[in-house]
């Protein structure tokens, strides 16, 4: 099963609901690399990385997100794997967005 990297954005309700812990949960839980984070204008990102099958359904999951939230859009786009990582899927702390929007 090939690997994958994707860069997620979550726009919406998303911030103060959660959503980082949910989105680290469910990585955790899918075996993926990775981390996530708030933005300061107010979406939540992150990268994921791990077998494409097992990112479809991460990425389903954060399109529901957590209970209290509301996810409006989900944008994603596919990166570069990478073989740096330490292994483990961490929260970043709160800064400005990493991702460019089409």
């Amino acid at each position: 099963m090939s690997s994958q990297r994707i860069a997620f954005k979550v726009h919406g309700t998303v911030q103060g609901v959660g959503f980082r812990d949910f989105t680290q949960k469910r990585a955790v839980e899918y075996g993926l690399k990775g981390w996530v984070k708030n933005t300061n204008c107010g979406r939540v990102e992150g990268e994921a990385q791990g077998p494409e099958e097992t990112l479809q359904k991460f990425l389903k999951d954060v399109d529901k997100g957590p209970r209290s939230a509301h996810v409006v859009k989900l944008e994603k786009k596919i990166l570069d794997v990478r073989d740096d990582d330490d292994g483990h899927f961490g929260v970043r702390r709160t800064s400005e967005s990493l991702f460019e929007s089409s």
